[in-house]
């Protein structure tokens, strides 16, 4: 498996909606090694593969000593409870802000090699289920903000070492309802 470069927060491909996998393949198991290799590499919490620059709805995940991966996910939230607190991404390095998001969460999918597996999340599982999730959707974190939160990580990011000027990011109204929440 090899560690791959980050896409950071203005690339177009984190705007863009993954496709679904239809091949659970030899190379969709390199993807899912790769992914989990760098969000490793990273001290990630989770890691979706358009941040590596692959359009396919995949994402990893590393939360309280789970570590795995989630293939065509699909949340469902069992309750109408939310959690607000600090959340970051490696996509957009060094910016935390406190984001609204479901504080309970079941993730379907499949797994590599096909296999539909269940991921049943509260807290931190949840927020990073709904954070991935919303990569493979084309949503950052920053879209699910309410507008004084949003200007502040908008400064940040400006504000950071590695924003480029040249290809200034898109930041969107979530299409998910209420600071994005489903």
């Amino acid at each position: 498996m090899t560690v791959q470069s980050v896409r950071l927060f203005g690339d177009p491909v984190l705007r863009t909606a993954a496709d679904p996998v239809v091949d659970f393949d030899k190379e969709l198991r390199k993807l899912v090694g790769d992914l989990l290799e760098t969000m490793h590499q990273q001290n990630g919490t989770g890691l979706a593969a358009p941040q590596i620059g692959v359009g396919l709805r995949v994402f990893t995940f590393d939360v309280d000593d789970v570590v795995g991966h989630l293939v065509n996910p699909v949340l469902e939230f069992p309750d109408e409870e939310e959690q607000d607190g600090p959340e970051g991404c490696l996509s957009i390095p060094g910016v935390y802000v406190d984001t609204k998001r479901r504080q309970n969460v079941i993730a379907k999918g499949f797994d590599q090699h096909g296999e539909a597996i269940q991921i049943v999340g509260t807290g931190l599982m949840a927020r990073c289920a709904q954070h991935e999730t919303d990569h493979l959707d084309g949503v950052l974190f920053v879209d699910r903000l309410d507008s004084e939160r949003r200007k502040q990580a908008m400064k940040e990011i400006r504000a950071a070492e590695w924003y480029n000027p040249e290809t200034p990011p898109v930041v969107k109204a979530s299409p998910h309802g209420l600071f994005g929440i489903r």
